[in-house]
């Protein structure tokens, strides 16, 4: 399975953002995650619109907008005209959430639906088949460097068994706790985009950390 790297900028030296984002890219990222967090979803606030504006600038790379947010059908098009490729939603705060993902590719993204730890995955059912990507959550999201919840294994593989149901072409996206320890399995189970932060940005050789996750995630 080709697998595709999402390295998070959460875990990034924001004093110098540009480079940082350069060094993953040359270092061979296919895609750059951002976590959008607003104090209230999560417990934690980070970046907004002129962040993924000053990124999209800075790169070609697809833009992976992860909204973990209340309310984020305010803010759809003003991410999309940022840069944003991609826009997840976490469906424990989209109550509409068909309408919403309709949205987000009526203006030119991609959509994607996350789940949290604690939500199973019938909840994509009604979903699964308009949707581009499903993030599976492997830490209770709003912090870099939590360690990952080990039942993800067992979630991704239900979540890749009920897109087939649904013959939805959708890719497992595993956010959280991401390392070259869980890589492999993650990837055996059914994930194909793996989002990383700390084992990336705080590694000592950041393309090194880059190379290595690649091999280990398609087992070289």
């Amino acid at each position: 399975m080709t697998v595709r790297l999402a390295p998070s900028i959460l875990a990034a030296d924001f004093s110098r953002l540009a480079d940082e984002v350069a060094k993953v890219e040359a270092a061979g990222a296919d895609l750059i995650h951002l976590d959008v967090m607003d104090g209230h979803f999560v417990p934690n606030l980070t970046l907004g619109t002129p962040v993924v504006a000053a990124i999209r600038r800075c790169t070609a790379l697809p833009l992976d907008v992860h909204l973990m947010i209340t309310n984020p059908d305010d803010y759809l098009e003003t991410f999309v005209r940022a840069g944003a490729s991609v826009i997840s939603v976490h469906v424990e705060v989209t109550p509409h959430l068909h309408r919403t993902v309709g949205r987000i590719r009526e203006l030119g993204a991609r959509a994607g639906v996350a789940i949290n730890p604690a939500t199973p995955v019938a909840v994509l059912a009604e979903v699964a088949a308009v949707i581009d990507v499903v993030i599976i959550m492997s830490v209770n999201p709003g912090f870099t460097g939590q360690a990952f919840i080990p039942g993800t294994l067992n979630k991704v593989a239900e979540c890749r068994a009920l897109l087939a149901s649904r013959g939805s072409t959708a890719a497992i996206e595993v956010d959280g706790g991401v390392d070259r320890t869980n890589a492999a399995a993650l990837v055996h189970a059914g994930a194909s985009i793996l989002v990383a932060g700390a084992a990336v940005f705080h590694a000592p050789d950041c393309a090194e950390a880059m190379r290595d996750l690649r091999r280990v995630a398609e087992g070289r």
